[in-house]
């Protein structure tokens, strides 16, 4: 069984980004992604919608819709650091605990979003320490 199914299918997939997205609105530790979107949610919570359908194992809507996800560069334009990844998962995690998904299963799924949320990251607020000697170790 996908997550998507055993999510509920879209009824549960668009609950889980409706949840989400309502953290986003309310949490204080969310304001620095509630700042990225724009006044209405709106088309926000369809996108995500459609990509987490596919993503979670249900019909390739975003494909359908908008072409390859290519998420990296869609968000190249946003200030993404390690605060807003951890804003976006703060928000992500609490809606995956209302969900009806397994505990191994809601485990499984926030490694997976937090690998991708961690690859969105463009902005480098933890720079690496200077090298030494080229060896690739920090100093």
């Amino acid at each position: 069984m996908t997550p998507y199914e055993e999510m509920g299918g879209e009824v549960g997939v668009r609950s889980l980004v409706d949840r989400f997205y309502d953290r986003m609105e309310v949490l204080p530790e969310a304001k620095v992604i509630r700042a990225m979107h724009p006044a209405s949610l709106n088309e926000s919570r369809d996108r995500l919608f459609w990509f987490l359908s596919g993503w979670l194992g249900g019909p390739p809507l975003f494909v359908q819709k908008r072409g390859h996800p290519r998420l990296r560069a869609r968000h190249l334009p946003f200030a993404v650091d390690a605060a807003a990844r951890d804003a976006w998962m703060l928000c992500m995690r609490e809606a995956l605990v209302e969900t009806s998904l397994s505990p191994e299963t809601r485990d499984k799924l926030t490694t997976a979003l937090f690998q991708l949320a961690d690859h969105m990251q463009n902005q480098n607020t933890n720079p690496r320490l200077p090298l030494v000697g080229g060896s690739g170790e920090p100093t």
